[in-house]
């Protein structure tokens, strides 16, 4: 017999596959180098394990604007006349008997005041602080929800179940889930980008966890982008390096990793192989997504930026670009609202930082038509008490204010309620979980079917909990 025939009669199908993927690999890194080698082949990207979505989707990405520190509802998007009315008298205890507070338990409990004027803006009315001029003139485009509800008090914990569904660490985060659901729509960028910015008030330092993929593949976990300077660190070669020599490196490391695949089968290898191609794409596409040559000085200065600085503002700009480049989830966090002291000058200040560029991104986007497949979300991880903590307000988990606006939202609506001193949800209150499980629904998912197997148990994001909210879906 040949002994060509002898092997391929011997050999074993994971054999024959780790062979073939080898051969499909080189052919993936030398399109690298030439992008339109395979310009009518798909590349290696996840087409999601939800695709086609189960339900008509609205929105095809998410822009989390994630107010980390938790805005104080009171001076923002939830007025309350009656707490005014009692400033400085006590709480009364029917409000806070036997409630989780975090740094005020045992103290004297005061009403505390809203500490900033509201009025009514647009159509539709929707009374909203006057720190936030901006966003105030998007009332008809967005809508208020004042009825959230949390479990985790202080603030890692309560990122960690805002994020992740759960206070549990090492779960997968949201950004994660949608990933792993539907897909990435690009090729040269990670499908779930990550940006930072401080100012305003006590910068609570935010956890790397808070975007990763738990015991998903982390090839679905979020990746960082410097707010300032390189986005990434090692997006250029060295000098003296050429991009045919990164190639090289690449190409060698990916030969190696995939004879290690060959004998172990581990999906966190292909993980790291799909990885090694990103990057070297990335090394492309990432000069061109924060050049900004080509934005027109008028979008500039909507936003308020001149790019690259560091700044909510341009993350803004930057979380555009990276939505019209077919990034599935984009998370923007702003460290600065956490108010224990000086309520009324803090939120003024760090609502300056954020209020121009928010509302600058909705605009943007709705005039490029991307709003109504753009689902954008505003908020922090809770809110803040009614009660005085000297002249700030404690963390506060019964009741606090997001909003929402673009794909499948319903615009210029206020949904829920707070009671008359803005301490319990007394109308259609809001889960974490019915929060999760809408936004999924809005990208065409059914929460109770994106599961994953582990350790014996199907996990989702809503856990074993979760309503969709269908009244402020369009």
């Amino acid at each position: 017999m040949n002994p060509l025939e002898r092997v391929r009669l011997n050999e074993t199908r994971r054999q024959f596959l780790g062979r073939a993927a080898t051969g499909i690999g080189t052919v993936a890194l030398a399109s690298l180098l030439n992008p339109r080698l395979l310009a009518e082949t798909p590349g290696d990207m996840w087409r999601g394990v939800t695709n086609p979505p189960p339900v008509i989707p609205r929105a095809k990405r998410v822009i989390h604007l994630c107010m980390a520190g938790g805005p104080s509802h009171l001076e923002t998007f939830d007025y309350k006349p009656k707490l005014a009315e009692l400033h400085g008298k006590p709480m009364p205890e029917s409000f806070t008997k036997g409630q989780p507070i975090a740094q005020l338990q045992g103290a004297e409990l005061k009403c505390f005041g809203p500490q900033h004027a509201f009025q009514r803006y647009g159509k539709s009315g929707q009374e909203i602080s006057e720190i936030l001029p901006n966003i105030a003139k998007l009332a008809d485009d967005i809508c208020i929800i004042r009825s959230m509800q949390t479990e985790q008090i202080n603030h890692d914990p309560a990122h960690t179940f805002m994020n992740t569904g759960t206070s549990i660490s090492g779960r997968p985060s949201m950004g994660s889930w949608v990933l792993y659901g539907l897909g990435c729509e690009t090729q040269d960028l990670p499908g779930y980008v990550v940006l930072t910015s401080t100012g305003g008030g006590q910068n609570q330092p935010i956890s790397a966890r808070q975007w990763h993929s738990g015991f998903l593949p982390s090839r679905f976990q979020g990746v960082q982008f410097h707010s300032k300077g390189d986005p990434v660190l090692y997006v250029n070669n060295p000098g003296g390096v050429s991009r045919e020599q990164q190639h090289d490196v690449v190409s060698t490391v990916e030969a190696l990793n995939e004879l290690r695949q060959e004998s172990v089968d581990d999906p966190e290898i292909a993980t790291r192989i799909s990885q090694y191609e990103m990057a070297f794409k990335m090394q492309a596409s990432v000069p061109g997504l924060v050049d900004l040559s080509d934005e027109p000085q008028h979008i500039l200065d909507l936003y308020g930026t001149k790019g690259a600085d560091g700044t909510f503002a341009s993350n803004c700009l930057l979380a555009r670009r990276l939505a019209e480049r077919g990034v599935r989830f984009i998370q923007l966090y702003h460290r600065g609202w956490d108010h224990h002291g000086g309520v009324k000058e803090g939120t003024a200040t760090t609502a300056k930082l954020v209020d121009q560029a928010t509302a600058a991104l909705v605009l943007d986007l709705k005039q490029r038509g991307m709003l109504e497949d753009t689902l954008i979300i505003w908020g922090g991880e809770f809110g803040r008490t009614p009660m005085a903590q000297g002249d700030g307000r404690d963390h506060h988990i019964r009741g606090f204010s997001i909003w929402m606006c673009g794909g499948g939202i319903r615009p210029g609506m206020t949904y829920g309620a707070t009671d008359e001193l803005g301490y319990n949800a007394v109308e259609n209150p809001v889960h974490v979980h019915d929060f999760h499980a809408t936004m999924l629904h809005c990208l065409g998912i059914e929460h109770k079917k994106l599961t994953c197997r582990y350790q014996g148990r199907d996990f989702r994001l809503t856990d074993v909990s979760g309503n969709v909210v269908a009244p402020i879906l369009t």
